[in-house]
């Protein structure tokens, strides 16, 4: 990875159908509370304060996406991803994008 690499963004109506075959692993980097108000189904509840400690519970097998609220904690998750050496990208626009793109929402 070069000093100026980016990570790769996917959008909302790509990563639907990525997860419809279940090609992706996808990783929910807000807090609790912010997760329970409103998530994608498939999605894992990582907080991004803990992502550091639990990189080895985490499969190298599949992409990892990873998403927030809007885009930016998960950028730098996605980053660290990266750096650990990890296939990863990030959601572009986050939960906001998905829900403009009228894809759904599970609340618990």
């Amino acid at each position: 990875m070069g000093l100026f690499s980016r990570t790769a963004n996917t959008e909302a109506n790509a990563l639907a159908e990525r997860l419809a075959d279940r090609s992706v692993l996808l990783i929910d980097v807000r807090q609790p509370s912010e997760w329970r108000h409103g998530h994608i189904h498939s999605a894992q509840n990582l907080p991004l304060m803990q992502l550091k400690q639990r990189l080895a519970t985490l499969p190298r097998s599949k992409t990892i996406v990873t998403v927030c609220a809007s885009g930016h904690r998960s950028a730098a998750a996605a980053r660290m991803l990266e750096r650990a050496g990890y296939d990863v990208e990030n959601l572009k626009g986050g939960m906001h994008a998905w829900a403009r793109a009228g894809l759904p929402v599970e609340k618990r």
